[in-house]
């Protein structure tokens, strides 16, 4: 118990109530549910999804992840999305999640703000990057140019659901997020 009388999430210091009661194991139960509601939506048995990936994902293996016995990588669940043809963050159970860092102070954003957030990433910058947060980054940003044809090269503005997504995958809020773009170098001042 914590000081103010509710009990207080060990791992991340922060009070129950700012943390959503995803244990590792209801997150992938959770990712579970989304990754056989989205197959069902496109008519896909395990076995066909087995065969239109040339058998990268064995009926069995996505058979454990849709029960959550096995847990996804991010560069699976990416790949996944485009077998599907759907965002990745269709594959992702809905949420807002604190920031470890901020000491769950409340959500990234106020309620009812007027303008959507926009982060433009320095593309140049980025594909020079290296290191796991380039391996990370480069496949989710090359689905969203894919996704709206935007082959520029030298930038592009992730729009507010994709930033979400991004944080998310780092388990991390858009606000911090934004903030771990600006201490790669990929951020670009708007």
């Amino acid at each position: 118990m914590s000081k103010t009388g509710g009990s207080t999430n060990t791992s991340a210091g922060l009070p129950d109530a700012a943390v959503p009661s995803l244990t590792p194991s209801a997150f992938a139960v959770a990712v579970g549910a989304r990754l056989r509601a989205v197959r069902h939506q496109t008519g896909l048995s395990l076995l066909a999804v087995e065969k239109l990936s040339n058998h990268e994902f064995g009926k069995s293996a996505l058979g454990a992840y849709e029960c959550g016995k096995r847990v996804i990588t991010v560069p699976r669940l990416l790949r996944l999305a485009l077998l599907y043809n759907v965002p990745v963050e269709h594959l992702l159970p809905p949420g807002d999640y604190p920031d470890p860092q901020d000491a769950g102070t409340g959500p990234s954003r106020p309620a009812g703000s007027v303008h959507p957030r926009r982060v433009g990433i320095d593309l140049v910058r980025l594909k020079e990057a290296s290191g796991p947060e380039r391996q990370v980054l480069w496949p989710i940003i090359n689905m969203i140019q894919l996704r709206r044809q935007d082959f520029n090269g030298r930038m592009i503005t992730i729009r507010e659901g994709d930033l979400r997504t991004i944080a998310y995958i780092y388990g991390i809020t858009p606000d911090a997020m934004e903030r771990r773009l600006d201490d790669l170098g990929v951020l670009v001042a708007s």
